[in-house]
């Protein structure tokens, strides 16, 4: 069990830019993910990056406004978000999977953080 701490989430205007981060504890050969929670929906795919960060996967609501990195040498994941939405709105979560590649669904996913809350309001 690989163990996750999200971080970065707060309230912003929109249009603003925010960058969450994820700390996690060491996960070789781990791709992550980035997933969310509107108020009252369901947990969505938002972000996935290959292990060594070579390779990424947006869902189509954020591609081309969110950018997620990491850097394996200090063990952490990043989400910058930029022309935020209100609709980008929700608890973000980071998690860990098995494996170098890309997923999308939740269920590939083994290890998560606990969520940090991002609102969009103005």
């Amino acid at each position: 069990q690989v163990q996750l701490i999200a971080s970065g989430g707060g309230s912003v205007q929109p249009g603003d830019s925010l960058r969450l981060s994820c700390t996690f504890s060491t996960c070789d050969r781990c791709a992550m993910g980035w997933f969310r929670r509107a108020p009252g929906k369901a947990r969505e795919f938002v972000a996935s990056i290959s292990a060594y960060g070579d390779r990424t996967l947006y869902a189509d609501s954020v591609r081309g406004r969110f950018t997620a990195s990491r850097d394996n040498g200090k063990n952490m994941l990043f989400l910058q978000m930029d022309n935020v939405k209100s609709e980008d709105t929700a608890d973000y979560f980071c998690a860990a999977k098995d494996g170098i590649g890309l997923h999308t669904r939740e269920y590939a996913y083994h290890s998560w953080s606990q969520g940090t809350q991002v609102t969009v309001d103005g």
